[in-house]
């Protein structure tokens, strides 16, 4: 996560706890008298806000916090994954908050965006065009926008400072900035979890065209687990596979937002506000994806 947001007014209503640090869509909380440098815990609530080319965007998506935290929980636990929920967390989590923020350990995260792709599309399009390769992978010629590569690939990016953009990296760029061990564990656990995901949004009739996941390292156990987000709308591309078959991109995610903002701003100055259509557009994509993947569990 990176830059500053407002944060909403949640902190007289968590009594308690201080905001340690407020992202462009995620606000951390710890307990009164600590830091994330210290807590062993934190409380990462999922606001509504949304961004969509480094900008936090006006309005809100209506109850985004709490559909993307439904997301992460469910596929969290539908795959069994690493997670970094504290114990009891659902019994510890304060009332105010509860449905759109997780309690969960602290912990000492890797500075890579383990980025997979398993169609090309998006920034890794735009890479592709240039270069014919992504984050180094070389790729085979003439794919166009939403074809299936050959095989899902491992695209990293070195999360940059605050302030600075991530830089889309080579994996022996990743080797150096954490080490060969750690760059192995993330890329094999990166491509494990796709290859489930995608095999299960399969079943409803979706499919999943690229992701983001992020890792960090218990402080107490050195364990390697899974953090922030996981799947959802926001850090990943789902398609409705039917309508890819017959030749049409329609996308259960923030696509919405990203297509209106590229066809209305020119990226200079404030980004304008969503119209209220989009906005709505945008909430249904989301409770619909959530209802499409959860149906059959």
């Amino acid at each position: 996560m990176s830059g500053t947001a407002p944060t909403g007014g949640l902190s007289a209503l968590l009594p308690g706890w201080t905001l340690a640090y407020s992202g462009k869509v995620r606000d951390l909380y710890v307990a009164e008298g600590q830091s994330l440098a210290t807590a062993p815990e934190m409380l990462m609530v999922a606001s509504d806000r949304v961004s969509a080319f480094d900008q936090v965007l006006e309005p809100a998506i209506p109850g985004k916090g709490e559909l993307l935290t439904t997301l992460t929980r469910w596929w969290t636990q539908r795959l069994g994954l690493p997670s970094q929920l504290a114990p009891d967390a659902d019994a510890r989590t304060p009332e105010p908050v509860r449905g759109r923020a997780m309690l969960v350990r602290t912990l000492d995260m890797l500075p890579i965006e383990c980025v997979v792709r398993g169609r090309v599309t998006g920034s890794g399009l735009k890479e592709y065009q240039q270069a014919g390769s992504i984050s180094g992978v070389a790729l085979p010629a003439g794919l166009v926008d939403g074809d299936a590569l050959p095989e899902p690939i491992y695209t990293p990016a070195w999360k940059a400072p605050q302030g600075q953009h991530d830089e889309n990296v080579s994996f022996e760029r990743t080797v150096e900035l954490v080490g060969e061990e750690d760059a192995i564990a993330i890329r094999a656990l990166s491509l494990s979890v796709f290859a489930r995901a995608a095999e299960v949004a399969a079943e409803a009739g979706l499919v999943l065209a690229d992701t983001k996941f992020e890792f960090g390292r218990d402080r107490e156990t050195g364990e390697l687990l899974l953090a922030d987000e996981v799947l959802t709308s926001d850090s990943s591309r789902y398609w409705d596979a039917a309508a890819l078959e017959a030749g049409r991109v329609e996308s259960f995610d923030k696509q919405i937002v990203r297509d209106w903002l590229a066809a209305n701003w020119d990226g200079e100055g404030a980004a304008p506000a969503l119209p209220a259509e989009i906005v709505e557009r945008t909430a249904a994509r989301y409770r619909e994806l959530i209802a499409r993947l959860t149906s059959g569990s």
